[in-house]
């Protein structure tokens, strides 16, 4: 198995049109990669709150979203705990029996989860899936070996995703500041007010009736614009 270097990886990542499609490609390089692997997954704590970055194909609906609503499960304790966790046989294991009962009737009875170390985030893990108890025992050195080498990997697409993040941020502010400033000068016009004057009004009326000022400022500009078209066309 071949991965691109972090350089050349966030090059692929910043042409693609998401990171969705590689990094579910490195979810199912896994399952290629580690012998007795169904299906795969990517932990990764983001705002508090632990959640999947990507499966491979053939990954149970749920299978890890039911470890985050109980707080339990293999990939949980692995994120948290930076921590290995290997269960055999999902029938006979005893540490997180909600969880078990589900994966079982999902088919899955075996599962191995590797912890990552990623920059920025306090918890994250490679967790894979065997349809057979023990399947998984003769692939966990290849597993370790392949969670070693996608964590560079997962760290370039988790911060090409943040300089995304932060990019739409910025054009949210810079749109919200327009629309104000169009609302100020609208008050300005209408009632022959200087520019601080107008910009309080609207933050007192933005506070009295708990609207968010920018969407306060959205409807007015809106408002006006309409009656503006509509006396165009008579």
């Amino acid at each position: 198995m071949s991965l691109e270097t972090p350089d050349t990886l966030e090059m692929a990542i910043v042409r693609s049109s998401g990171l969705d499609t590689l990094l579910r490609d490195l979810t199912d390089r896994a399952v290629e990669a580690v012998p007795g692997a169904a299906a795969c997954s990517i932990t990764v704590r983001r705002a508090d709150r632990l959640l999947t970055l990507a499966g491979s194909r053939g990954l149970p609906s749920g299978l890890d979203q039911r470890q985050y609503e109980n707080g339990a499960g293999p990939c949980v304790q692995a994120a948290e705990t930076e921590t290995e966790q290997y269960a055999p046989d999902l029938a006979e294991e005893r540490r997180w029996p909600a969880y078990t009962e589900y994966a079982l009737s999902a088919g899955v009875h075996c599962v191995l989860a590797i912890p990552i170390a990623v920059q920025g985030e306090r918890g994250a893990a490679l967790n894979l899936y065997g349809v057979a108890p023990g399947s998984l025992e003769r692939g966990r050195e290849a597993a370790r070996t392949f969670a070693a080498r996608v964590s560079d990997a997962i760290d370039v697409a988790l911060r090409v995703e943040r300089r995304r993040e932060s990019a739409a941020d910025v054009r949210t502010a810079l749109l919200s500041r327009s629309v104000i400033d169009q609302a100020v000068g609208i008050l300005m016009a209408q009632e022959r007010i200087d520019a601080g004057i107008a910009l309080e009004r609207l933050r007192r009326v933005s506070q009295d009736h708990n609207v968010k000022l920018r969407d306060l400022c959205s409807d007015l500009v809106a408002r006006v614009s309409g009656e503006r078209s509509a006396r165009g066309r008579t």
